[in-house]
This record gives C-alpha cells, sequence and structure tokens, in this order.
C-alpha cells in the first residue's frame, strides 16, 4: 500500500516531484544554515553514523542520492581511497555544493550533477553503496526510489538511509512535535523566505512510512537483509538495507 501523497504546497496542481525540486531552489541560499541550526548541529553526528556504517563495506564507489549541498558527502569521503557521485533534483543546492567542494579541494573526489532519484541514470551495479540523508521522504514514489537504488548497488552492498521519525517517548513526542510545528516553520520561514518548506517538513515526517514499514518497503523492493537503529530519542532513524 503506498503512502499518501504530501507535497510542499498542496493547492498546487505541480507534481511532487516539480513542487520538491522547486522548494530547495528557492531554500537552497539559507539551507546549510538553517539545517544546522534548526537541528542544533546534531546533524552532523548522524552523518558521522552513517559514515562508519558504511566503512565497515569497504567501498571505492558511493552515491549519495538527495546530495543537496553534499554535506553526507564531505562527510564521507573521509572514508580512505572513496570517489563519492552526489545527485540531487535541485540544481540549486548542487550549486552551492560544487562552491563547498572547490574550497574544500574535494571535486576531483566527488562529483555532483544533477538526476532524479527515481530515474538514476547509472548502469545496474555500479556502486559499492548508496546514502540518502533526509531525502526519502521527498520521493514522489518510494518503491520506484528504493527500486532503482537497489538496482544500481552491487550484491552484497549497502543502502545506507537516515531520515527523520516520531519518538515514542510521550513527553519527548510532545516537545518535538511542538517544536516540529510551532517553532520551526516560522523560523525556516523568516530565514529561507519560503512560505512553504518548513510547514511540509513536519507534514511529510508524519506521513512517512517508518520503522518496520519502511524495512517491509525496502524488502519488498529487493533488500534481503534490512535493519534500523533511532536515534538521539528516535528523532531520526538509521535504516541499513542490504541487497
Amino acid at each position: 500500500m503506498s503512502a499518501p501523497i504530501v507535497k510542499p504546497n498542496p493547492a498546487s496542481e505541480a507534481s511532487k516531484k516539480q513542487q520538491v525540486e522547486q522548494m530547495f531552489d528557492n531554500i537552497s541560499p539559507r539551507y546549510d544554515f538553517l539545517n544546522h541550526f534548526l537541528s542544533l548541529g546534531i546533524d552532523n553526528l548522524w552523518r558521522v553514523r552513517v559514515r562508519k556504517t558504511v566503512a565497515k563495506f569497504n567501498p571505492s564507489k558511493v552515491l549519495d542520492v538527495a546530495t543537496g549541498t553534499a554535506d553526507l558527502a564531505i562527510e564521507l569521503i573521509k572514508i580512505k581511497n572513496l570517489t563519492v557521485v552526489g545527485i540531487d533534483i535541485s540544481q540549486g543546492m548542487l550549486d552551492f555544493g560544487d562552491i563547498k567542494l572547490k574550497k574544500r579541494g574535494l571535486d576531483s573526489r566527488i562529483t555532483l550533477k544533477q538526476a532524479d532519484s527515481e530515474n538514476l541514470p547509472f548502469d545496474d551495479a555500479s556502486f559499492d553503496a548508496v546514502t540518502v540523508s533526509f531525502g526519502v521522504r521527498n520521493f514522489e514514489n518510494l518503491d520506484k526510489g528504493l527500486a532503482e537504488m537497489g538496482r544500481v548497488l552491487k550484491q552484497g552492498s549497502p543502502l545506507v538511509v537516515l531520515e527523520f521519525s516520531k519518538p515514542s517517548n510521550p513527553i519527548f513526542s510532545r516537545l518535538y512535535w511542538f517544536y516540529f510545528k510551532y517553532i520551526l516553520p516560522p523560523l525556516g520561514k523568516l530565514f529561507s523566505k519560503d512560505a512553504t518548506a518548513y510547514t511540509y517538513l513536519p507534514q511529510s515526517v508524519a506521513a512517512f512510512p517508518e520503522g518496520q514499514e519502511f524495512v517491509n518497503r525496502a524488502k519488498s523492493a529487493g533488500f534481503s537483509s534490512v535493519n534500523y537503529r533511532p536515534l538521539t530519542f528516535g528523532i531520526c532513524t538509521m535504516y541499513t538495507c542490504v541487497k
């Protein structure tokens, strides 16, 4: 059963994919600042977890889907002898990512290109690992996206996904949703100048098929082994899906 499609602007007739592309183009100039400020910097610790998990598989070539401004790709490149290809639907985000790579001298090891996560322009079994950080809930068709990421993975290689989730602790959950619904949207609107981006965020998190439901979807897409670990009181969950 497909998850409900939550769009940044429900009043618009544009597809979710088109709206997500436009939304990230709009907020790209302030994305990095907002990402770290609104998460209190915890997002950096989550990316370290992904790197350590990916490193266990000794990869030489990784695909980072929904790479945004390349934060995860930059973290992954700390793995020795690794090259990363980062793709994103938003050229605006990639433009800022390219600036960061050139400043750090990483543009020879990380390549960014605009592409659709549900129609990846790569051959079968061409990557040793695939990663996605806070991007799968933005897919228009989650099952198609999972199948595509599995297609480009080599046998026995991992797809590692970071995604927001809903805390199970009742007290923490109330604080979390209060922040997500009443604090984050006005702050996001103030700094990003986009009225929909940070209202869409809690709506997309609420609708996302997390935990065991995501495990089932990944297995249906062809992954043989899937496990997940809640991080930081369940604010975020890391899924490791092995082909």
